[in-house]
């Protein structure tokens, strides 16, 4: 028989080793990484066997809304249009075995797509359930086979903002006994963000990675982290999201601004954004600039 303290004293330490973990595990992050616009990146199991993101979001559904037929477009991987990528539906059990999230991303800097009303949002949401996440329609053709994805991603850089809140409340619906439907963002990092903000609003995001790149006036410049902290600082106070992600190039190349040196987000950007309850990690654009630069590498350790 146990006695009565030595239960009490081994139920605190239990309490205690709880608490501590949560703490550590509120302060520790991940890293998201795009992937789908360059062939020469790898495949899509071999991203997630690196061990090093968690969440993988495939990009782009580009084409969508408005009438149109959706297109996807995943560059040099596989030709969807002609059932290529249904070869990706081993990868993809392969990821989610090792616990990696998968979103599809829609949107992007260069495709065709808007809503044109509640009911065309409604349409979108009903497609890319069917599509890609737990629906089935005997009319709707699977682009990447019987596996579900664990959700949809924003990246709404074309068009305008209406309709889009309508979209995320449509798609968070669907979650089912089985399947949670994530939905994530990929906004700009200029307050409030032109295109997205109004879905944003909604507060059914589950991760939002802030482009804080291509915006000179809330990104790094060198020497310079007061613009990128400042506005993490105003994107963590005002967005109603479970987490936050600081969004970055992962090579010069890139992008057109905003790459942060490592040791410079080592030691002077992840110190400060981490004491944030809403940190959830970096996200990183994209795979293949990171397979370059090997960025990720550097940094893991301290995200």
């Amino acid at each position: 028989m146990t006695s009565k303290s030595t239960q009490r004293n081994t139920l605190l330490l239990f309490l205690l080793t709880i608490s501590t973990t949560a703490i550590y595990a509120s302060k520790t992050g991940g890293i998201a990484v795009y992937w789908g616009q360059n062939g020469n990146e790898g495949t899509l199991a071999d991203t997630c066997a690196t061990g090093k993101f968690p969440y993988v979001i495939l990009s782009f559904l580009n084409v969508f809304g408005n009438g149109s037929a959706p297109q996807l477009n995943l560059a040099g991987h596989c030709d969807p249009a002609s059932g290529g990528c249904v070869s990706l539906t081993n990868d993809i059990r392969s990821c989610q075995k090792q616990g990696v999230k998968l979103m599809l991303s829609i949107g992007g800097g260069i495709g065709t797509y808007s809503l044109s009303s509640k009911l065309d949002a409604r349409n979108v949401s009903l497609y890319l359930w069917n599509a890609f996440l737990g629906g089935k329609s005997s009319s709707v053709f699977r682009p990447l086979g019987d596996v579900s994805l664990d959700g949809i991603d924003f990246d709404i850089e074309l068009g305008s903002s209406q309709f889009y809140d309508d979209l995320v409340r449509y798609l968070k619906s669907y979650r089912t006994k089985n399947q949670r439907v994530y939905v994530t963002g990929a906004p700009q990092c200029p307050y409030p963000d032109m295109l997205m903000g109004p879905a944003l609003n909604t507060g059914l995001f589950d991760y939002v990675w802030v482009q804080f790149y291509n915006n000179p006036p809330c990104q790094y410049t060198p020497g310079n982290t007061t613009n990128l902290i400042n506005s993490w600082n105003l994107w963590t106070k005002s967005l109603k999201a479970k987490k936050l992600f600081l969004g970055l190039p992962a090579a010069t190349q890139a992008a057109g601004s905003g790459f942060i040196p490592v040791d410079v987000l080592t030691s002077e950007v992840l110190p400060v954004i981490k004491k944030s309850p809403k940190y959830g990690g970096v996200m990183l654009w994209s795979k293949y600039w990171d397979d370059q630069s090997g960025f990720s590498s550097s940094i893991v350790s301290s995200v």
